[in-house]
């Protein structure tokens, strides 16, 4: 079985703290109900408080909907233009000579979100934490509080990928295609419209198959389970290293843990659709599908 860097343990990251060229940043971001009416399926708030209750030492903070997602748009956490994500990236300290790792607290979604991002800019230096600030913690390693010190600004060039990112016309027509596989990383009650979807019309996208993310990580230490164990929930989706991948979710995020494990089985052909239901389930123009 091909494995690919970008996991890294605890142990591993306590080897390598003090190196000059790390750069370690805390990715978290909570979801909050939304007020009544609103509109929006939550508030998007940033994990600054928990991560000055405790981080790991010399951990930066970067806040996804705050610098690092497009502010045009009512979608939450769409990604932004090349020009934006390369002066914010610039602004915390990475540069082609830095490593990057990436941790949250909870899930590691966040980390997997902005591991893809940087992926998609050419970066790939870049490894999130297996198991987080929790199992960090759950060890009884160093915890640093307080607000971050942050990195001295340098100078991050992105070299962008095609393919990382696709819109709902490119998901709309995969959907039909032999050769592709549309996996939902929601829930299963969500993925079959047994529950009321806050993104608007329960459902999915017709034709997907479910490997919910919330399976890919252990409950207890947030670790990612064994690459042997996801193997087996993708192949029984159907989802096999020939076939184009292309992963969802509500908002772009959850999705990205499906395709962490993926990229570290060793497939190749991985795009995320980048509005997921939260774009889908409201444009009545576009196909859903219940049990």
């Amino acid at each position: 079985m091909p494995e690919r860097s970008g996991l890294i343990t605890t142990a591993e990251l306590a080897d390598i703290l003090h190196h000059a060229d790390l750069r370690l940043f805390d990715c978290t971001t909570y979801l909050e109900p939304a007020p009544e009416g609103s509109g929006v399926p939550y508030l998007a708030v940033p994990g600054r408080q928990t991560f000055e209750a405790g981080h790991i030492p010399g951990a930066d903070f970067l806040d996804l909907q705050g610098e690092f997602s497009d502010q045009g748009t009512a979608l939450r956490f769409m990604m932004p233009q090349v020009a934006q994500l390369e002066a914010a990236f610039g602004r915390h300290g990475i540069s082609a000579d830095s490593r990057v790792v990436l941790y949250s607290i909870g899930t590691a979604m966040w980390a997997t979100r902005f591991w893809w991002m940087l992926k998609s800019l050419g970066f790939d230096n870049v490894s999130v934490l297996d198991g987080g600030l929790d199992k960090w913690k759950a060890e009884g390693r160093a915890i640093e509080t307080g607000p971050e010190r942050g990195y001295s600004p340098a100078a991050f060039t992105a070299k962008p990928k095609p393919g990382y990112f696709v819109g709902k016309h490119e998901v709309l027509a995969a959907s039909a295609r032999r050769n592709t596989v549309v996996v939902n990383a929601l829930g299963p009650q969500f993925h079959r419209g047994l529950e009321p979807s806050r993104y608007g019309r329960p459902g999915r996208i017709p034709g997907s198959c479910n490997v919910s993310a919330a399976t890919l990580l252990d409950p207890q230490t947030k670790a990612f389970v064994p690459l042997a164990d996801a193997e087996k929930k993708f192949a029984a989706q159907g989802i096999t290293r020939d076939k184009r991948v292309v992963a969802y979710c509500g908002g772009g995020i959850s999705a990205t843990i499906d395709l962490f494990l993926l990229d570290q089985l060793g497939y190749d052909n991985l795009t995320l659709y980048d509005g997921s239901m939260g774009e889908w389930a409201k444009d009545a123009s576009l196909p859903i599908e219940t049990d």
